[in-house]
């Protein structure tokens, strides 16, 4: 893996929960690392630690020891206010529960991200009807959450984390409160978008089905990553060799395809 093909690295990370009774180790010295235009499922038992890990690489939980890089930028150098201006640039996150805002239409939750760090209406209101294109929602764009089914509002949230035209998307079971079919459609969808636009994808999931759409499945039980496969389509594809996920010298921070959804 070379230097600056890696988007994602952790070193030796630690994260420790104090439960007033207890201290509870959730992560025991990760080491991972993961490429630009990765799709990867980080799979494993229940309580093991995939959430954890999500939230402490994408900078929304601390660790408490060792290091994670993002495109070349050490989190443990920014400042709260340097990390969640860094999230609302060059993130975006797709969760179980779609935290849509029941009185706001489609477009006006896509958007809302953008108003909030001082985009101008005009502009924000361009981009996210771009997103819901996108993802096959421009004309249910004035429509409300209560007036979509739920395969629909998932797309509204995909749609809302590509708005920013993100380097990365967390994906927290992103198709868990989903039917199969409806499901299917939504791995579908990531999956295009990862190849077409070159997104950087990581997804947490207990679906091997979607585990075996991915490049790369890391699994890991109390804590530990404790090993890798590919998913279905296999590595190959991308011309990458599997098992190279481990840190294996300094992160750098890799330059997207000019490619975007607009």
């Amino acid at each position: 893996m070379t230097e600056d093909s890696v988007i994602i690295r952790a070193e030796k990370v630690v994260k420790t929960y104090d439960t007033g009774t207890a201290r509870v180790t959730a992560l025991q010295g990760v080491d991972l690392a993961i490429r630009q235009g990765e799709m990867v499922a980080v799979m494993g038992p229940s309580g093991c630690g995939k959430t954890t890990l999500l939230n402490c690489l994408s900078g929304l939980d601390y660790v408490n020891a060792g290091e994670i890089w993002l495109e070349g930028k050490n989190l443990a150098t920014m400042s709260d206010r340097e990390r969640t201006e860094y999230r609302a640039r060059r993130m975006g996150f797709v969760f179980q529960v779609y935290n849509l805002l029941p009185v706001l239409n489609a477009v006006e939750n896509v958007e809302l991200p953008l108003l909030v760090s001082g985009r101008r209406p005009k502009e924000a209101r361009a981009r996210a009807m771009a997103a819901l294109e996108a993802v096959g929602l421009a004309q249910w764009a004035k429509h409300r959450p209560a007036e979509l089914s739920g395969g629909q509002r998932q797309r509204v949230t995909i749609a809302r984390a590509l708005v920013n035209d993100p380097a990365i998307v967390w994906a927290d079971e992103p198709t868990g409160a989903l039917d199969s079919h409806t499901a299917n459609e939504i791995i579908d969808l990531i999956r295009e978008l990862n190849e077409r636009i070159g997104l950087t994808v990581v997804i947490v999931t207990h679906d091997p089905a979607i585990g075996d759409r991915c490049d790369r499945i890391i699994r890991m039980r109390d804590g530990q990553i404790v090993g890798e496969t590919p998913g279905a389509l296999g590595l190959g594809h991308k011309g990458w060799p599997v098992g190279a996920g481990a840190a294996d010298g300094q992160a750098g921070g890799g330059v997207r395809p000019a490619a975007t959804t607009r």
